[in-house]
Protein backbone atom coordinates (compact mmCIF):
# COMPACT_ATOMS: atom_id res chain seq x y z
CA UNK A 1 0.00 0.00 0.00
CA UNK A 2 1.46 3.56 -0.88
CA UNK A 3 1.50 6.54 1.12
CA UNK A 4 -2.12 8.18 2.08
CA UNK A 5 -2.96 10.59 -0.57
CA UNK A 6 -0.94 8.16 -3.42
CA UNK A 7 -1.88 4.84 -5.14
CA UNK A 8 0.33 2.43 -7.19
CA UNK A 9 -0.19 1.88 -10.39
CA UNK A 10 -1.24 -1.78 -9.74
CA UNK A 11 -4.21 -0.30 -7.15
CA UNK A 12 -5.35 1.97 -10.05
CA UNK A 13 -5.68 -0.72 -12.58
CA UNK A 14 -7.51 -3.32 -9.79
CA UNK A 15 -9.98 -0.67 -8.81
CA UNK A 16 -10.36 2.64 -11.33
CA UNK A 17 -13.83 3.91 -10.82
CA UNK A 18 -13.40 4.28 -6.66
CA UNK A 19 -9.79 5.86 -7.19
CA UNK A 20 -11.13 8.47 -9.96
CA UNK A 21 -14.06 8.66 -7.75
CA UNK A 22 -11.82 9.27 -4.71
CA UNK A 23 -9.82 12.03 -6.61
CA UNK A 24 -12.86 13.76 -7.60
CA UNK A 25 -14.11 14.35 -4.16
CA UNK A 26 -10.59 15.42 -2.73
CA UNK A 27 -9.09 18.69 -2.73
CA UNK A 28 -5.49 17.50 -3.51
CA UNK A 29 -4.08 15.53 -6.31
CA UNK A 30 -4.13 11.55 -5.66
CA UNK A 31 -0.61 10.45 -6.94
CA UNK A 32 -0.19 7.21 -8.53
CA UNK A 33 3.29 5.63 -8.33
CA UNK A 34 5.37 3.58 -10.00
CA UNK A 35 8.06 1.34 -8.22
CA UNK A 36 8.11 4.23 -5.31
CA UNK A 37 8.24 7.13 -8.29
CA UNK A 38 5.31 9.51 -8.65
CA UNK A 39 4.38 9.25 -12.60
CA UNK A 40 0.75 10.92 -12.88
CA UNK A 41 -1.91 12.49 -10.75
CA UNK A 42 -5.50 12.26 -10.48
CA UNK A 43 -7.15 15.82 -9.89
CA UNK A 44 -10.18 16.74 -9.36
CA UNK A 45 -12.27 19.18 -11.18
CA UNK A 46 -12.49 21.89 -8.91
CA UNK A 47 -8.44 22.68 -9.01
CA UNK A 48 -9.02 24.15 -12.18
CA UNK A 49 -10.51 27.25 -13.15
CA UNK A 50 -13.77 27.19 -15.30
CA UNK A 51 -13.30 26.86 -18.64
CA UNK A 52 -14.69 30.00 -20.49
CA UNK A 53 -15.32 29.91 -24.56
CA UNK A 54 -15.13 33.22 -26.23
CA UNK A 55 -17.56 32.99 -29.21
CA UNK A 56 -16.09 33.84 -32.76
CA UNK A 57 -18.35 34.04 -35.81
CA UNK A 58 -16.37 33.66 -38.92
CA UNK A 59 -16.50 36.20 -41.50
CA UNK A 60 -18.27 33.84 -44.05
CA UNK A 61 -20.82 33.12 -41.56
CA UNK A 62 -21.85 36.84 -40.98
CA UNK A 63 -22.05 37.64 -44.31
CA UNK A 64 -24.72 34.52 -45.16
CA UNK A 65 -26.03 35.31 -41.88
CA UNK A 66 -26.69 39.44 -43.22
CA UNK A 67 -28.13 38.39 -46.78
CA UNK A 68 -31.67 37.97 -47.42
CA UNK A 69 -33.09 34.43 -47.99
CA UNK A 70 -34.01 33.02 -50.98
CA UNK A 71 -37.38 30.84 -51.56
CA UNK A 72 -35.00 28.75 -53.12
CA UNK A 73 -32.78 27.32 -50.92
CA UNK A 74 -30.69 25.14 -53.10
CA UNK A 75 -28.96 28.04 -54.85
CA UNK A 76 -28.66 29.38 -51.03
CA UNK A 77 -26.75 26.25 -50.44
CA UNK A 78 -24.78 26.25 -53.94
CA UNK A 79 -24.21 30.12 -52.71
CA UNK A 80 -22.82 28.77 -49.19
CA UNK A 81 -20.54 25.94 -50.88
CA UNK A 82 -18.81 27.64 -53.43
CA UNK A 83 -16.58 26.00 -55.57
CA UNK A 84 -15.78 23.04 -53.03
Amino acid sequence: MAKKGSITIKELHAETGKHVRRAGRGRSPLRVTDRGKVVAALVPLSLFPPETRRRVVLPEYAALLARQASSDVLRDLDAVRGDR
